[in-house]
């Protein structure tokens, strides 16, 4: 399974108690991914695989889960905004702003 793929899918397994807690503040969700950057780093990923991760759970979210503030509602109408080709700088831009949280 693609670090991709593990990505989103550790996502949709969170139970909804985590989910909450991730998501009902921006700061949370900015730690949380941040988090996840750090471990995606140190296990060697590069920024392009943490940015395809970054899209994976972006499209599930965006699908799947309602904002639950103002910047994660920004956030979704970005996304689905987007083609798939603007996209990836969107992720990449996700991956940077979490990745300096930490």
């Amino acid at each position: 399974m693609a670090q991709e793929d593990r990505a989103q899918q550790a996502v949709e397994n969170l139970s909804q108690e985590d989910k909450n807690e991730i998501l009902n503040n921006f700061k949370n969700f900015q730690d949380y991914l941040g988090n996840k950057v750090k471990q995606g780093e140190r296990l060697g990923l590069s920024e392009d695989a943490l940015t395809k991760a970054a899209q994976r759970v972006a499209d599930y979210l965006a699908d799947k889960e309602e904002p639950r503030n103002r910047e994660e509602y920004l956030l979704k109408q970005l996304w689905l905004a987007a083609d798939e080709e603007n996209k990836k700088p969107l992720a990449n831009t996700l991956v940077k702003l979490a990745d300096q949280t930490n």
